[in-house]
């Protein structure tokens, strides 16, 4: 991840969780709260309750590949935390991919023209 930073700390957490807006998806939450920087900040969590540690790293490494691939068309300055929600099947990279979109949108982070202008449509 090129201008993404990792959120590790607990209290970073919490902090997008109670100032943060967020919308729902089917497979994933997305919280987002406005940092000040020129960074973008990133932080993924997974419950117990969606299984084993083999699921749990999976699902985690799905998401992040997927941001990866809308990294450069997501406005600067944003705290981000992605929570996958719990379902009885693993969701394959193309629904992320969709959803994840289609959350960006909804939050108003994601960069429409650029990505217009770069995917040709």
């Amino acid at each position: 991840m090129k201008r993404t930073v990792p959120i590790k700390k607990n209290y970073e957490f919490m902090r997008v969780y109670k100032k943060g807006i967020f919308y729902v998806g089917r497979n994933i939450v997305l919280y987002v709260l406005n940092n000040n920087t020129d960074v973008n900040r990133l932080g993924i969590t997974v419950s117990k309750k969606f299984g084993k540690s083999v699921k749990r790293n999976r699902i985690k490494r799905l998401i992040r590949e997927n941001y990866r691939y809308y990294e450069e068309y997501v406005k600067n300055s944003c705290d981000m935390v992605i929570v996958a929600r719990s379902s009885e099947v693993m969701p394959c990279s193309v629904e992320i991919r969709k959803e994840m979109k289609f959350l960006l949108k909804k939050l108003g982070i994601f960069d429409q023209e650029k990505w217009d202008c770069l995917k040709g449509y």
